[in-house]
């Protein structure tokens, strides 16, 4: 018996699919010292960062302890969190967001506080929401990617409005998939149960946003 296996895009694969929502020919291979090629590529990273920083259940992360504490006592933030939270949603002593210090490296800012630093914590815990490679997202979403960058191709390449249109409805319903998707994955549920148990409550407010 044969087994099916599943096949994720590649980023070369999602680049020949922008290409050829253009009428370009495939490629082997990523070669950036092609003007096209390396403009198509990043279409496609941007459109992978604008969708992984809505936060989705993949690329969520809760309770996280950051201890990673410098000599002047300031908490570095990983280079693939995107965005984090407090885990304690309801102190408004402190509000935490990620901002580049003037070493060049991301670390936690308090904004109520207006400080990189903490000298009298050891350790906070976070929430993040993490930049996944392309390769390593579900597949509904890398099409959702892949359409969006296609729409993004047909007014920066192209300029051609009857594919901008076609690619947006298809844009739409590949998001229709990933919100499906996430609806089946984030074990929502009506009631609201604690963040310590096996349940994430389901916050409409979250999903309206989308």
């Amino acid at each position: 018996m044969t087994t099916t296996t599943t096949t994720l895009d590649t980023e070369l694969s999602a680049v020949n699919s922008i290409l050829g929502s253009i009428g370009q020919s495939p490629i082997s291979q990523l070669d950036f010292t092609n003007p096209e090629v390396s403009f198509v590529y990043n279409l496609l990273k941007e459109s992978n960062q604008d969708v992984q920083s809505e936060g989705w259940t993949f690329n969520l992360e809760y309770h996280i302890k950051n201890s990673s504490k410098t000599s002047d006592n300031k908490f570095i933030i990983p280079s693939d969190v995107m965005r984090i939270d407090m885990e304690d949603g309801w102190d408004r002593t402190r509000d935490f967001v990620r901002r580049k210090d003037s070493d060049g490296l991301w670390k936690v800012y308090d904004r109520v506080n207006h400080t990189f630093e903490f000298p009298d914590d050891d350790y906070f815990h976070f929430n993040y929401v993490r930049l996944l490679n392309f390769e390593d997202i579900p597949a509904p979403f890398q099409r959702y990617i892949i359409y969006k960058a296609c729409g993004r191709a047909a007014v920066q390449l192209v300029s051609n409005a009857q594919l901008l249109r076609m690619m947006q409805t298809f844009e739409t319903q590949a998001r229709g998939t990933c919100m499906e998707y996430e609806c089946n994955q984030g074990d929502h549920n009506f009631m609201g149960w604690p963040d310590d148990s096996a349940y994430q409550s389901y916050k409409p407010y979250q999903m309206l946003r989308r």
